[in-house]
């Protein structure tokens, strides 16, 4: 950029100090516009982490389930299929040097079995045999005592966990912490209880977890042990990519792998919720951006005003050798400072109006999902508004200056 040009802009950032209360009112427009739409924007972004929260921690769409193929549907009816891969403890090893550190995997098998504890009364339960790091992938933790360790799970130790439901039926004293440490009969196998799940909202069913190489004990002698194995990756972000190298260790061991082995994943919940807060955040910004024409339309009133006022001193800059784009430059750098200062006050009213009405609604409305959230992509749009509004409504005042004939010019009143 040349000197002159230079010069021009500096010319035109100094020409809105000349007249600071319209400078002002014409920035006010800007900083309400703005600071509606970054409000908007910081909330439903609160909203999309509330909603992207919840679903990880209800379907942990971080996971990747691959399962045998063990029946399909014939003319409505489940069929049993032959010849799926039965998954083991090598394979798990073999998938985890695979991925290395782009995701963590394990293995369960589900079953049925019987427990007792007396005095109580045997129990039906749904048998879960897993790896030790099973319970990192459901993101829960034991309400009492512990999960079984590694070397527990690799040498088929006689341990159990009890959910909470059945450690306080098989309890004496009904507190199901009392279990811990008591012998427990998972399908005539004396195991010791280490731990007890926590309770949830809805819970009804009876479960136990034991080391998956005490899956046949824990299942029965006749029980078919059709193991599955659970791929966590280190990020919503990388499950494609996570999903992509299962597959292609699938696809390396099993010839036509698809017909024996389903893939699948939580992940297309997350994109649903995505698509539909992207929607929201697209109309709510689109409402909001009204006010952001309606400061721009006062700034292009501002500058024609600062034209007409300032039309002798262009024709004196033209008549000493300013050019067009010198007078261009001038006045599309004062309508982009005006719309500049504006964006800036108005991002720090909007984030602060966002966050005090985030915590106004949870202090009344307890348990309400409404956040506020500072996001690079909402940085980036009070940005782009600024340069935006600034170029789009100080062009047509700034060529009208431009434009202006130097005699004509001297000559106005």
């Amino acid at each position: 950029m040349s000197s002159a040009s230079r010069a021009s802009i500096l010319q035109g950032l100094l020409a809105m100090t000349v007249n600071p209360l319209r400078t002002t009112l014409s920035t006010l427009g800007i900083v309400i516009g703005v600071a509606s739409v970054i409000a908007t924007l910081a909330l439903t972004d609160g909203l999309e982490e509330y909603a992207r929260d919840r679903i990880a921690a209800q379907t942990d769409v971080q996971s990747i389930l691959i399962a045998s193929k063990t029946q399909e549907l014939r003319d409505g009816f489940a069929m049993p299929v032959g010849g799926y891969p039965v998954f083991d403890l090598s394979d798990a090893a073999e998938l985890q040097r695979r991925l290395e550190t782009r995701g963590e995997v394990t293995m369960i098998a589900s079953g049925q079995a019987i427990v007792a504890s007396p005095p109580a009364s045997p129990h039906a339960a749904t048998a879960t045999a897993a790896m030790a790091n099973y319970l990192a992938f459901g993101r829960k933790d034991v309400d009492a005592g512990r999960f079984f360790t590694d070397g527990e799970a690799s040498r088929n130790a006689a341990v159990v966990v009890l959910s909470h439901k059945l450690a306080a039926e098989l309890s004496p004293t009904g507190d199901p912490t009392f279990m811990v440490g008591r012998m427990v009969r998972v399908h005539g196998r004396p195991l010791t209880a280490v731990g007890v799940m926590p309770a949830y909202t809805g819970e009804r069913d009876f479960q136990v977890y034991v080391p998956i190489r005490g899956a046949a004990a824990a299942f029965g002698a006749r029980a078919q042990i059709t193991p599955s194995i659970i791929v966590r990756a280190h990020s919503i972000e990388a499950v494609a990519a996570v999903t992509n190298d299962v597959e292609g260790w699938l696809a390396g061991r099993y010839r036509s792998w698809k017909n024996k082995v389903s893939v699948t994943s939580s992940a297309a919940r997350l994109e649903d919720a995505r698509s539909a807060m992207l929607v929201l955040k697209l109309i709510m910004g689109a409402l909001a951006g009204i006010s952001l024409i309606v400061g721009g339309v006062g700034i292009m009133n501002v500058l024609l005003a600062s034209v007409a006022e300032r039309t002798r001193e262009i024709g004196v800059r033209k008549a000493l050798g300013a050019r067009q784009r010198d007078i261009l430059y001038q006045f599309l750098a004062e309508s982009v400072a005006i719309a500049s200062v504006g964006s800036g006050v108005g991002t720090t009213i909007g984030f602060a109006i966002a966050f005090a009405l985030a915590a106004i609604v949870r202090a009344e409305v307890p348990g309400a999902p409404l956040y506020a959230a500072v996001t690079p992509g909402t940085l980036a749009t009070a940005v782009l508004s600024a340069v935006a509004v600034g170029l789009s409504f100080g062009t047509f005042p700034a060529l009208r200056a431009a434009r202006l004939s130097p005699i004509d010019a001297i000559r106005h009143d």
